[in-house]
């Protein structure tokens, strides 16, 4: 049964000899010497899988999550184990290890495919502009009658004005922006300490104004490759030199220049005065649950013992936190919500980890991915989130009084690795049917891993949620030269349907899912016990335009505008805007109502 947890430092399992805890004072710094002092202990494993090395670790937290397990990577399968049947349907490996390699097989087409594919839909415009080729966050925000569409990660930044959609329009851009060689220079570049951190933007009546809560997390791509053999990489991130935490904007424009701090937070909530390079812990992973009220959820690990989790690229198994947002120029902190399985130091967290079949695979992310999905504000009298936590499955949380957050129900799923095996919920149906939709997404390329469906979860009884069946999976027009879109190259499979807020109203049983190297799939789930695609849009690899190193990544974010009915595709080459019938007949004039609602 999921419970609350208090980290504890002390008594960590360590499989070298440590000298006493200290205690709990705010420590010099988040690293090795995270209320420790060690040696810095190296442990070498020689029986360490081949395709990874020999660990290398000098990090006590990482050391403590190796030594609760032996090591179950899983070996590379058999290639006669998987690939093509006869029927021309891609029979996925049973388990695989975390890689960033082609993995071609027998069948897999030898070009990027030039060609696109459309159901049920109409391109409107195309963008040729690129942010960058991997991964991106949007907002969109009305001033003065104009809509504008924010494009961004991390130090990249572009922002548009899309009042008239089919003419978009570039007003600025910060940091690179993408070609065939790759990124180019930075322009207006942000300090060094400084970022555009994924965004929640909501209207607040008490200020009257838009409100933007940046959240700002670890950096992990580009940084760490691998927490089992890079410890010097490992303590960069501990020490990293920018918030763990989020900050609070009054947006009076568009345009950066018109946005005032309100307010700077660290998630490291034992130590809030800590100053950055000795902040602990993650900050705010992904985007804030910000609906404009009086209360934030973010997810968050506090502190460096949040460290139970297996996947290489990550320190942190990152829970949830609420937050006191009555007054945006002063949060204040509420809870931390754990679940067994995720505080190293701690014995009930450690028996429960160790219990987990992922333990030791050295490739699951376990922990919060994105805070919790939450279908109506708690200032509404909404009284659940979902919460999608990776290799430690799928949670009802009672989030009624933001004080004291509750765990209601858990559902454990068989693993599947690689990939991430819980990212998201669709909430956007729940409130209509008892249903959401919880889904991870794949990280290897060429469907070498096993594929990530999307279940349908019955949550009518919080208590008792009941998996009632998966989203059928895409497959290509018949006019298509492959059989399965594992033969189109790249990363096939789910990832989101969007933003915790978009534009107007969802629309009842449209499901619209962004999937990677198959574009856009729009599912109609009108009729729960027959789920089906209505529309698509699979756009085409750009070899003119993207390195080859990122062509992979076709497609990664879908933004909706509800109220005029177009879909925006971010791909690696650009951005399409899309229309189809499933969401109503398009409108490009200026919006009606302003967005975020007032």
């Amino acid at each position: 049964m999921s419970k609350k947890q208090t980290s504890v430092i002390c008594g960590l399992a360590l499989s070298v000899l440590l000298s006493a805890c200290a205690d709990d004072k705010k420590p010099s710094v988040d690293s090795a010497s995270d209320g420790l002092k060690t040696n810095e202990s190296t442990i070498k494993a020689e029986s360490h899988d081949s395709h990874t090395g020999q660990y290398n670790i000098t990090d006590p937290f990482v050391l403590a999550q190796v030594s609760m397990s032996e090591d179950k990577t899983p070996a590379d399968p058999d290639p006669s184990s998987y690939g093509l049947n006869e029927q021309g349907v891609f029979i996925h490996p049973a388990a695989t290890r975390d890689s960033h390699d082609a993995k071609p097989f027998k069948g897999i087409l030898d070009y990027w495919d030039p060609n696109q594919y459309i159901k049920n839909m109409t391109l409107e415009a195309f963008y040729p502009i690129t942010v960058e080729p991997f991964h991106t966050w949007q907002n969109i925000v009305d001033f003065d009658g104009r809509r504008y569409l924010y494009q961004y990660v991390r130090r990249d930044l572009k922002i548009f004005d899309i009042t008239d959609p089919k003419s978009l329009k570039l007003l600025l851009t910060k940091g690179n922006t993408w070609g065939i060689n790759g990124p180019d220079e930075e322009v207006n570049p942000y300090p060094e300490d400084d970022m555009f951190g994924a965004a929640s933007i909501q209207w607040n009546d008490k200020l009257g104004k838009n409100i933007m809560v940046q959240s700002f997390e670890i950096r992990r791509f580009g940084l760490l490759k691998n927490k089992y053999q890079k410890p010097e990489q490992v303590k960069k991130i501990r020490n990293a030199n920018h918030l763990k935490g989020f900050k609070v904007y009054a947006m009076n424009g568009p345009m950066p220049e018109d946005w005032e701090l309100l307010a700077e937070r660290t998630t490291d909530y034992k130590h809030p005065d800590a100053p950055v390079g000795q902040q602990q812990g993650s900050g705010v992973r992904d985007i804030p649950v910000y609906f404009g009220g009086d209360t934030m959820f973010v997810a968050a690990a506090p502190e460096a013992s949040h460290s139970l989790t297996e996947y290489p690229n990550d320190l942190y198994s990152a829970g949830y936190q609420s937050w006191d947002m009555s007054d945006p120029t002063n949060p204040k902190f509420l809870d931390q919500l754990n679940v067994p399985g995720q505080i190293s130091g701690n014995a009930d967290d450690e028996v429960a980890y160790k219990a987990n079949p992922r333990a030791g695979n050295r490739t699951s992310w376990m922990g919060a991915r994105m805070s919790l999905f939450i279908p109506t504000p708690v200032e509404e009298g909404g009284k659940y989130g979902y919460a999608a936590m990776g290799g430690l499955g799928f949670y009802v949380v009672d989030i009624s009084n933001p004080a004291e957050m509750k765990v209601v129900s858990h559902l454990e799923f068989e693993p599947n690795v690689a990939g991430v095996e819980g990212d998201f919920v669709d909430v956007s149906q729940v409130e209509a049917t008892g249903i959401v939709y919880f889904s991870g997404y794949p990280l290897n390329e060429d469907c070498w891993e096993p594929y990530k469906d999307v279940f349908m979860i019955d949550v009518n009884d919080p208590a008792t949620p009941k998996v009632l069946g998966v989203l059928p999976r895409p497959t290509p027009p018949a006019d298509a030269k492959f059989t399965d879109f594992c033969q189109r190259r790249g990363s096939f499979g789910p990832k989101r349907t969007g933003y915790y807020t978009q534009p107007g109203t969802p629309k009842a049983g449209i499901l619209p899912f962004n999937f990677y190297n198959a574009g856009l799939q729009v599912f109609d789930v009108s009729d729960t016990a027959n789920p089906k695609i209505a529309a698509y849009f699979v756009p085409r690899f750009d070899t003119e335009t993207v390195a080859e190193y990122a062509r992979g990544n076709l497609s990664h974010s879908v933004y909706v505008e509800y109220d005029r009915n177009l879909f925006w595709l971010f791909t690696n080459h650009g951005i399409y805007l899309l229309s189809s019938p499933v969401l109503g007949e398009p409108r490009f004039s200026a919006p009606e109502e302003p967005w975020p609602k007032r």
